[in-house]
């Protein structure tokens, strides 16, 4: 399987980020990758006035990467949009899932979410606009498991490993990783959940400034099963590719059966 990371910078125009991810996935395409993974809140980062009206999965949003992933018959995992939540004052931070056909195989909804007040450097409460979901999910992608989470779920090792027991080989982050984190933790934990889960994992992010004064880490990457980094993102707007090696992943599981071997 040849996977694509698309690694954007969205401001707060939405129109506009939504047109530099439909560019970078048709280069997905174009370079021959049989899934595409774009980041956390492709279609907007901005200021809280401006963010846009929350949809449903049969908004805009999940439209454009249905008509897509149909047009360029290829899968998509489309990031994250801020989907109609369970009231007025709450969103769910929601990733939809697309085969090659546009079907919608799956949708998930971030579980963890950023709450984080470090004095004189970070405020920030996801909570106070976001909904939390509940849903696990592992998706059929081209007969692979693909097992979805969303930025801060990386830092709870316990959801990769209930994702890699319900069948998962490869597992998504989409993220909007901060600067200040990510420049110490981002390849650390990928790595992390790569090995002690032995999966590959797909890290897909945003990078450089976003209004109103949050620089996200990008660096998107994908690590392969032995914490390898086999491809990483530099500091721009763009794609990276790479070919997973699945019998590779087989032998390792067999040569180090750490999750056959699990007592609890």
């Amino acid at each position: 399987m040849r996977v694509a990371l698309c690694q954007l910078n969205a401001r707060d125009d939405r129109a506009a980020n939504l047109s530099v991810a439909r560019s970078l996935v048709e280069r997905a395409a174009a370079a021959g990758a049989d899934l595409a993974v774009l980041p956390e809140y492709t279609d907007y980062l901005g200021p809280s006035a401006g963010l846009p009206k929350p949809e449903g999965l049969d908004g805009e949003y999940a439209s454009m990467f249905a008509s897509l992933a149909r047009s360029l018959e290829i899968n998509i995992l489309a990031g994250s949009f801020h989907e109609t939540g369970p009231d007025d004052e709450h969103t769910y931070n929601t990733m939809p899932a697309f085969d090659r056909g546009g079907g919608l195989i799956g949708a998930y909804r971030k579980i963890h979410l950023y709450d984080v007040e470090i004095p004189g450097r970070v405020s920030y409460r996801e909570s106070s606009s976001v909904a939390p979901g509940s849903e696990v999910l592992v998706v059929p992608v081209d007969g692979v498991q693909v097992g979805l989470s969303i930025c801060y779920d990386l830092r709870f090792p316990e959801l990769y490993r209930r994702l890699a027991i319900d069948g998962a080989t490869v597992l998504v982050v989409p993220a909007a990783f901060m600067m200040h984190t990510g420049r110490d933790h981002w390849e650390v934990l990928l790595r992390a959940r790569a090995v002690e889960n032995q999966c590959y994992v797909l890290a897909a992010g945003q990078i450089g400034d976003h209004d109103p004064g949050r620089t996200c880490f990008g660096r998107s990457m994908v690590v392969d099963p032995w914490g390898t980094v086999v491809a990483q993102m530099p500091d721009e707007v763009g794609i990276i590719t790479a070919d997973l090696d699945l019998d590779r992943l087989e032998r390792i599981r067999l040569e180090v059966p750490s999750l056959a071997n699990r007592r609890l």
